[in-house]
């Protein structure tokens, strides 16, 4: 073993390895024509003069044709997305052996390795060896390339009995890649994963994985690395079920959009809770509730007030609950008992989309049992005078509409409905919750623009789809159940049902994967996971959170709903217990805060130090403009990547103005990014301002859990700015 940090020796160990990377190089450069060449084969294999028929043996020959364009096309895709630091890591084992670590497997013309896939069973080495358990290993080495060029070298020994021979460069690949600067968008970790991550990130895809850990410690690269490496040993499953990876907003999925391509997967579907049901209602969204009404909508209990607006007829007026027909001079009536009777019985039994016909077949019989026995009518006469009575159809019309979700959520503007049938809910619940649709007052058509809702809603809407099911076409509406002639004599309810039953497919309209991925599982409110759940009935899932960031105060009722959708499936936990982004000065401020309100906090080991406190400063709402300026400025001449500004939601607006606004702050336009608490929810910064803590806590439905997430997102440096008040330095007592 040789330690040595000399110039020299590393500029010799890099010409080594550039050595092996070139032939890499040369290798790839040979499949990648070797795949240019499969798909003009394929296109060559047969291409029709034929405009009208084709015969079952050119028929076979088409299909090998799309057969070998479409797995030419992956490759070349693959192949050519992966030049940038394909070769990333080596591993030197005590039997001299060499094994090269990249993203993709590359061999050579006699089929030898020349890289190996690092999600393959031979990587493992390079990522859970240890000093303690080298399982054979003596070295590992990161290498760090620029496309196709070796730039850099960072050496672990494993093993110091054996290593007689091998120089030792740098001072580790972990803790190098720790401090360098952070850009816009996440980075994959696949040159520095740590055994306790990649245990987690191989383990069964059967049944639920949970990944838990505090701040910092890699939960959400370490769950996209775990869906790549699920595709490369589940492809067949997964590609063809999907995979869907779920992140609390969109900035959030805007960060991380790139680490699953970098490592050779683009076949995800990565979507924010905002728009996981944009496939049955065609739009999403990004706005967030105050934080009484998101707390209200995401409770179980929006489940049983969904029901009850379903079930209560749009107009509930008196006089509208009641249907009449005349027959003969007889006046046949149901009453609003009668009728709220067949409607839970028609509900009972299928969707309110699907149930029209049923409802009008029971309201018809209800009305026929009315007729006075000595009234003398044939019964196929009895019932065409009902069917086609006028003022029939004018009922069946107001009171079994087909609904759309937006239409029936919309009626919770209407704060006299809303206290009446939200009697689970406090009353200040209850204006809290009709006071969030206010906007929808008056304007009916707003309901489906889709402008105006929020998170929250999308899931309750997707509930509403769940229980009205799809609108039916005009054409649907037209389905005569009963032939002429006596059908109608022999034609019982229980008929009716099972009739009703066969012709509605109980189709999903939602997408399901095959896996699904969630982040930020700590906010996922209750109706949220009912959403997910639609979306993965049969699927696996990666599930990643911590209670302690958590923006949801109910975590009783998330539990809960997280227990329901796990069920009997098979449930394993990997907690990550150290904190590689927070530096320990800010770590343990955080966590000052965060014991003090959530005593059970998971904390995880901060394994850095970079000597500088942060910064606890003050101003008065006039002078935040100014103070802000000079925080910002000095922190852009002292660290070298990204800025975060954290910020309540009542002030972005106002400081993102201020940030565009300034001359000299529009010099590190591309460094300095403005955020909410919650936008920052998975997120890092090298340097982080948070504004005004005090209303920060104020603001989000998680108080001083929203607070812990904005002071751990700095990865070198940390200043607190109170406007006006400071309690929340109470919590650092």
């Amino acid at each position: 073993m040789v330690l040595s940090n000399s110039r020299a020796d590393l500029n010799r160990e890099i010409a080594l390895e550039q050595a092996h990377v070139d032939r890499v190089y040369d290798n790839l450069n040979v499949a990648t024509a070797s795949a240019k060449s499969l798909a003009e084969s394929g296109r060559e294999i047969y291409v029709s003069d034929r405009t009208s028929w084709t015969r079952e043996e050119d028929s076979t020959a088409l299909f090998e044709r799309d057969a070998f364009a479409y797995q030419a096309a992956r490759r070349l895709a693959i192949l050519d997305a992966e030049h940038e630091g394909l070769v990333f890591g080596r591993i030197d084992l005590a039997d001299d052996d060499a094994r090269y670590i990249g993203r993709i497997g590359v061999r050579d013309r006699d089929y030898e390795p020349l890289v190996i896939d690092w999600r393959a069973p031979a990587a493992e080495p390079f990522y859970r060896a240890t000093p303690t358990a080298p399982m054979g290993a003596i070295r590992r080495r990161v290498l760090r390339c620029r496309d196709d060029k070796v730039i850099g070298l960072e050496d672990d020994l494993l093993d110091s009995t054996r290593a007689t021979n091998l120089p030792i460069i740098g001072e580790g690949a972990l803790m190098a890649s720790l401090t360098r600067a952070r850009g816009r968008t996440m980075r994959d970790i696949v040159a520095t994963i740590q055994a306790e991550q990649d245990e987690a990130i191989r383990a069964p895809y059967q049944g639920v994985t949970i990944i838990a850990g505090g701040p910092g410690t890699g939960k959400t690269v370490v769950a996209l690395h775990r869906a790549a490496y699920l595709l490369y040993t589940n492809r067949a499953r997964l590609e063809r079920g999907g995979v869907l990876v779920v992140g609390p907003t969109n900035v959030f999925m805007n960060y991380i959009e790139r680490v699953l391509p970098s490592l050779g997967e683009e076949s995800v579907t990565l979507k924010a809770i905002g728009s996981v049901a944009s496939d049955t209602l065609g739009m999403s969204s990004e706005r967030m509730d105050n934080a009484e009404a998101a707390t209200v909508k995401g409770s179980l209990a929006m489940v049983k007030l969904l029901g009850a607006l379903v079930r209560t007829p749009l107009n509930d007026h008196p006089e509208a609950l009641r249907v009449r027909v005349t027959v003969k001079g007889e006046v046949l009536t149901l009453d609003a008992d009668a009728l709220a009777r067949i409607r839970d019985q028609v509900l009972s039994q299928t969707k309110l989309n699907r149930g029209h016909d049923l409802a009008f077949n029971l309201v018809v019989s209800a009305l026929k049992a009315k007729l006075p026995e000595d009234v003398e009518i044939s019964p196929v006469e009895l019932d065409e005078q009902v069917r086609e009575h006028p003022s029939l159809t004018r009922f069946m019309a107001s009171w079994w509409p087909a609904l759309s979700a937006t239409r029936v959520l919309a009626r919770l503007s209407d704060p006299r409905l809303t206290h009446r049938l939200a009697t689970q809910f406090t009353p200040q619940q209850r204006e809290s919750l009709s006071g969030s649709y206010a906007w929808l007052r008056g304007s009916e058509s707003d309901a489906d623009t889709g402008r105006g809702w929020s998170i929250a809603d999308i899931a309750l809407l997707d509930e509403l789809v769940h229980i009205l099911g799809p609108v039916p076409d005009e054409k649907d509406r037209e389905l005569d159940l009963f032939a002429e002639g006596e059908v109608a004599e022999v034609l019982t309810t229980a008929d009716l049902l099972r009739l009703e039953r066969s012709k509605d497919p109980a189709e999903d309209p939602q997408s399901t994967y095959a896996h699904i991925l969630v982040d930020e599982g700590q906010d996922v409110t209750p109706m949220q996971w009912r959403m997910l759940r639609r979306r993965g009935p049969q699927s696996s899932w990666t599930i990643v959170g911590d209670p302690a960031q958590s923006s949801y105060p109910f975590q009783d009722q998330t539990t809960s709903a997280l227990d329901e959708l796990i069920g009997r499936a098979k449930r394993r936990t990997f907690t990550l217990s150290t904190n590689y982004r927070s530096p320990s000065e800010v770590f343990d401020l955080a966590a000052r805060v965060i014991t003090k309100v959530y005593p059970d906090a998971e904390l995880p080991r901060a394994v850095r130090s970079t000597g500088i406190e942060p910064l606890l400063t003050g101003t008065d709402s006039a002078g935040l403009p100014g103070a802000l300026r000079k925080i910002l400025l000095d922190l852009a001449g002292t660290v070298n990547g990204t800025i975060g500004i954290i910020t309540p939601p009542s002030r972005l607006r106002d400081i993102q103005l201020l940030v565009l606004g300034d001359e000299r702050l529009r010099e590190f336009e591309d460094r300095l990014i403005v955020v909410t608490a919650l936008q920052a929810k998975g997120l890092e910064y090298d340097g982080v301002v948070v504004v005004s803590p005090d209303e920060i806590v104020a603001e989000a439905p998680g108080g001083a859990r929203v607070l812990y997430v904005a002071l751990t997102r700095a990865t070198q440096r940390l200043v607190t700015l109170d406007v006006e008040t400071s309690q929340w330095r109470g919590l650092l007592d």
